[in-house]
């Protein structure tokens, strides 16, 4: 087992410098067009990086001092970030060592940070920002830094030690989302290398609790408001696509709107005895599981909004696969649910991201948590199963999916219990579900938009882009609820197999596209130059 919290061992002492990293220019500027198998940016497969190399003389950041090369690399970035142990069980993490690394980071570059301590000790949040022109309200970069616990022994190489291995770096929060922060924040440290200056603040929040916690964004914004006042922000979110070969990039897309989050529980009972003579006919647990099986064998019904038309219509013109966008425009076109129903299995049947795609047409359920029995000799009267389920706002409301799940299981003697907040009723907590689900998709009237789509047709040169639901959630809350507008983007082409390790085993990326997914978002910032 990994070392709890409170035990983080200090993973920084044998991190790697910039000193022992090859440079090499640009990428170009269409594609990675595969080559991850062998030697990357000049880095041979042993593990080292490959640093960001000036495309102009160097300059000098806000102190007057050159910026280290290491800093504006974003693989040796990731590196550092990924050798600090975040894990967060669910009552936060240890982010501190974390984030006076960051805050050293930007010190070095002449940017004022703070460390904002919560309630939780070394559970903290970090803040950096760069005086703009002030001709806009500040832009916010939206990052957290605590990370899902791993499965260490399910993982081939440590989860904290930022190995590269054939093209992909690995680590617990590789992809979520310490690969994103490093990509942003290179970029915008190369802008300051350069001497620019922004038209607005742009404000850097490393937070934590993003995973789980009492002390996350919602905190942050009821105690510290006024230093993270924006107009627009970005977080994670949109997902970079690859064509069939894995790395070609195939649609490139921001997301504008969350996913609604919500869980239930189904509760089964039984007699309790002991466990010498069992009641088959009358165990929580074996009633539980044959309520499970009919769960798990059933599937929402698909529901298309605005927002998920416009981005399956999108794939379906970016695809050079003719089967799968083929099927795609049946679904688009369908006149009935059942025609709907029929045209969207093939989608999930013909995508190269069969997941992510089924997880865009409707609400989905996933057994995340069980729990029954408390010692072995004796038979449980209770058995639960928590289902974490992802509701498509405008889609299907969570209170209709509720009554579904219900009347599927009437007859299975189990009861469906919707997990609201503590002290919520059942009512009220649909109701704070509907508000959610009728959450509009953030507006895309915003300079910031405009800069996610031309930067998308700068760096990868003839790929479309796309705004699309982001299929999970973020901590975009306290700033949606006030009407400013939010956006996502992981800036980097990812494979299936590398999306599904996000949350699971050996989570990775591609070290080439961390490096252009950077370079993409210095074309973003620098939009904003002046």
């Amino acid at each position: 087992m990994h070392a709890t919290p409170d035990e983080t061992p200090d993973r920084t002492a044998d991190r790697p410098t910039g000193d022992d990293h090859a440079t090499t220019g640009r990428l170009p500027r269409r594609a990675f067009l595969g080559g991850v198998g062998v030697a990357v940016l000049g880095v041979a497969t042993a593990g080292g990086a490959g640093a960001f190399q000036r495309t102009s003389p160097p300059s000098t950041g806000m102190s007057g001092a050159a910026i280290p090369a290491a800093d504006m690399d974003p693989l040796d970035l990731l590196k550092r970030m990924l050798s600090f142990d975040t894990q967060n069980s669910g009552q936060g993490g240890k982010t501190r060592p974390h984030a006076e690394m960051l805050k050293a980071v930007w010190e070095r570059a002449g940017v004022t940070a703070e460390i904002i301590d919560t309630p939780q000790p070394d559970n903290v949040h970090l803040l950096a920002r760069i005086p703009g022109q002030g001709s806009e309200k500040p832009l916010l970069i939206l990052g957290h830094s605590d990370v899902v616990p791993v499965e260490e022994e399910n993982w081939d190489v440590d989860p904290f030690a930022g190995e590269v291995v054939d093209g992909e770096i690995y680590g617990r929060g590789a992809l979520d989302m310490k690969g994103a922060n490093s990509a942003m924040i290179s970029a915008l440290l190369r802008h300051l290398d350069e001497g620019a200056t922004f038209d607005r603040d742009i404000i850097v929040l490393t937070d934590c609790d993003e995973e789980a916690g009492s002390y996350g964004s919602g905190w942050l914004a009821e105690n510290h408001w006024d230093k993270i006042d924006a107009g627009c922000v970005l977080t994670e979110g949109g997902w970079f696509l690859a064509q069939s070969d894995k790395t070609t990039p195939m649609l490139i897309t921001a997301t504008r709107q969350d996913n609604v989050y919500f869980n239930i529980d189904i509760v089964a009972k039984g007699t309790a005895t002991h466990s010498s003579k069992p009641m088959p006919d009358d165990s929580a647990i074996v009633t539980l599981s044959r309520a499970l099986t009919t769960l798990g064998e059933w599937e929402a019904r698909v529901e298309l909004t605005d927002v998920t038309r416009e981005y399956f219509r999108a794939l379906a013109d970016a695809t050079t696969n003719r089967d799968f966008a083929k099927v795609i425009r049946l679904m688009l076109k369908a006149k009935s649910q059942p025609s709907r129903e029929r045209a969207a299995a093939l989608v999930v049947k013909h995508s190269d991201y069969p997941y992510l795609h089924r997880a865009l047409l409707r609400t989905t359920h996933a057994f995340v948590i069980q729990e029954a029995g408390y010692k072995e000799n004796v038979i449980p009267s209770e058995a639960t199963t928590r289902v974490n389920c992802r509701g498509i706002p405008g889609g299907e409301k969570p209170r209709d999916f509720l009554a579904a799940v219900r009347k599927l299981l009437a007859d299975k003697e189990v009861e469906v219990v919707l997990a609201g907040n503590p002290g919520e009723s059942e009512e009220q907590a649909l109701a704070r579900l509907d508000t959610t689900w009728a959450t509009p998709p953030a507006d895309i009237d915003t300079d910031l938009w405009r800069a996610l789509e031309s930067a998308a047709e700068e760096t990868y040169e003839g790929t479309p882009f796309a705004p699309a639901l982001f299929e999970a959630g973020t901590s975009l809350g306290p700033w949606r609820e006030k009407g400013v507008p939010g956006y996502g983007v992981y800036p980097y082409v990812l494979s299936n197999e590398q999306l599904i390790g996000m949350h699971g085993n050996n989570e990775r990326i591609y070290v080439e596209a961390l490096q252009q997914g950077s370079d993409y978002m210095y074309d973003v910032f620098g939009a904003m130059r002046v």
